[in-house]
């Protein structure tokens, strides 16, 4: 019975929703008839869902953008702040410190202050960008180690004693690796907020603005490098450049680089953004309580052993103001630190929602969850922090566009490299059993796990193995002209992908910007109250200056009319 025969009869269609399909093999030793363990694909339906429910995430990701430039109008004409950006903002005394010497005339003000020369700021930009590469380098660094951690454990796991570790090394692997990644995480947003204040300082900001926005800049390059270096590897490298049977890739020619899950590498990339998704919201949650919660406990307790009013510790009375001032200042960065979290937070919904769906959702309860510990740590564990005026918030917004761009084209690349849609959708198209009836039917599908299979002889790897057996890839079989070559399919499917990723880029982004278009950034009710009031402004100063011309000219007994002369 030959290879071919079985090859052409395997067809069993099994609907895993948004799964890749695992790797398939089919080994004889020519005692033994062949084996083909099969899973296909998902059915048309499901990836066209697939599909639509990434696209409407990204476009949602400009939706809550644009209701919210609606809601910061209407609290900042509540609070009237309309009118504050033009109101010219005070100089940092480190500033006016470091550049007093060099003065230049305000243009707005018209009078002398300090001025720093753009050959000095020029310098210190630069050094401040040195360093973010620098620390971005060191992400990457840690990334490469945790990369040479899981090709060694996978070793030693497939080797267990444990039969259960044993057996599922890959889960064994990947989880141990993600764990070490948070806790490499964690340890270096430490470091990263000590280095970003360095660099801020470094650079003189000339107002407090100026400031807050170079630094917050600085945390989220930092902490959004360190927390996605791992997921983007995961999702466009993991796998890509492992080899083939008998021409394996090795690091340091010793260590085969390692290859996603039998059923894909969207396992593997779900498992990453689950696990440090759940852990950093775990860690948060704690940090803004259990912390400041322990740290006033501790406070308490030094004072009252080191007060001398024994009569008042004794019986635990003390003075208000002095509780009050045992609580923990605010934090000396104001909020970035919950701004950050916030558009972490919103990073993690948008830009890999292809792989995990289910990243709003946990969002969404963390944010339940954190909207009663604010209020309680802000209320009871930090001390009243000093109010300050903003018509926005800063360059946080323009970040949060940058991420609803980057949400849209890593989504793309996620659909058409990651997961398996593309290569199903050119199988049904060109090879699959309907090609002339269209993509309609499930049928479409039947035998494409075989297709995406190539053939190796395994008497090439000269152990004394003979037969051939079946690996994920499109190349020619051992028999071709020339073996191993890349197939037609293979171009195929690639040209299909690279389609796919201008289209669907293209077509977000215009609905995008058509739903920016069509929402207006000021409530209509809202623009007539801003237009109203300024007319009546208008008529006050008009029936005012009116006045005050009437009695001039009935001061020096001239003839006056009720019409504006």
């Amino acid at each position: 019975m030959s290879y071919k025969w079985h090859l052409k009869n395997v067809g069993l269609l099994v609907r895993c929703c948004l799964r890749p399909i695992p790797i398939a093999h089919s080994i004889s030793d020519g005692k033994k008839t062949p084996r083909i363990v099969q899973q296909d694909a998902a059915t048309p339906t499901s990836t066209k869902q697939y599909k639509l429910v990434t696209a409407f995430c990204c476009i949602t990701a400009t939706v809550f953008l644009e209701f919210w430039k609606r809601r910061r109008a209407e609290l900042t004409y509540d609070w009237d702040l309309i009118d504050l950006e033009e109101e010219e903002e005070e100089l940092r005394p480190q500033f006016e410190a470091k550049y007093s010497k060099v003065e230049r005339v305000n243009p707005i003000s018209g009078k002398p202050e300090p001025f720093q020369p753009f050959t000095d700021k020029l310098s210190r930009l630069m050094v401040s960008v040195s360093g973010i590469f620098l620390m971005i380098s060191l992400v990457v660094t840690a990334v490469f180690a945790v990369v040479v951690y899981r090709l060694v454990a996978k070793e030693q796991f497939a080797s267990f004693e444990w039969e259960f570790v044993k057996k599922n090394w890959q889960f064994a692997t990947s989880g141990t690796g993600v764990c070490i990644n948070f806790m490499i995480i964690m340890s270096l947003n430490v470091v990263y907020e000590k280095v970003a204040y360095l660099l801020t300082n470094l650079e003189h900001p000339r107002t407090e603005s100026e400031w807050e926005n170079s630094f917050a800049l600085k945390m989220f390059l930092f902490q959004f490098v360190n927390l996605n270096s791992s997921i983007f590897y995961i999702a466009f490298f993991l796998g890509r450049f492992a080899g083939r049977p008998g021409k394996y890739n090795k690091l340091f020619e010793r260590w085969r680089l390692e290859e996603c899950h039998p059923s894909g590498c969207l396992i593997d990339l779900c498992m990453q953004m689950g696990i440090i998704m759940v852990l950093k919201q775990i860690w948060n949650n704690f940090m803004e309580l259990g912390y400041p919660l322990l740290q006033n406990w501790w406070s308490r307790r030094k004072i009252k052993k080191g007060s001398p009013r024994q009569s008042m510790e004794n019986k635990g009375i003390l003075p208000q103001w002095v509780e009050d001032w045992n609580l923990l200042p605010m934090n000396p960065h104001g909020l970035v630190d919950e701004y950050l979290e916030m558009v972490l937070q919103f990073g993690f919904t948008t830009i890999f929602v292809a792989a995990f769906p289910l990243a709003p959702l946990l969002a969404l309860l963390n944010n339940i969850i954190e909207i009663r510990l604010d209020a309680y740590k802000f209320v009871t564990q930090w001390r009243r922090p000093m109010p300050a005026r903003a018509t926005d918030i800063g360059i946080w917004y323009g970040i949060l566009e940058g991420i609803g761009v980057l949400a849209v084209i890593t989504n793309a690349f996620v659909i058409a490299i990651t997961s398996d849609y593309i290569p199903r959708f050119v199988y049904a198209f060109k090879y699959g059993p309907c090609v002339d009836q269209g993509y309609r039917h499930e049928k479409c599908l039947r035998g494409y796990v075989n297709s995406s299979l190539s053939w190796f002889n395994m008497a090439e790897l000269g152990n004394g193995n003979s037969g051939y057996c079946r690996y994920r890839d499109y190349r020619a079989p051992p028999w071709g002209s020339p073996p191993y070559d890349f197939t037609l399919q293979f171009w195929h499917v690639l040209a299909a992908r690279l389609a796919f990723i201008i289209v669907f880029e293209h077509l977000v982004f215009g609905i995008k910007s058509f739903i920016a278009y069509l929402i207006p950034d000021i409530p209509k009710d809202l623009c007539d109250r801003m237009r109203r009031e300024k007319y009546l402004v208008q008529e006050m100063m008009y029936e005012a200056e009116l006045e005050h011309l009437q009695k001039e000219r009935k001061k020096n007994g001239k003839r006056y009319h009720h019409e504006w002369p």
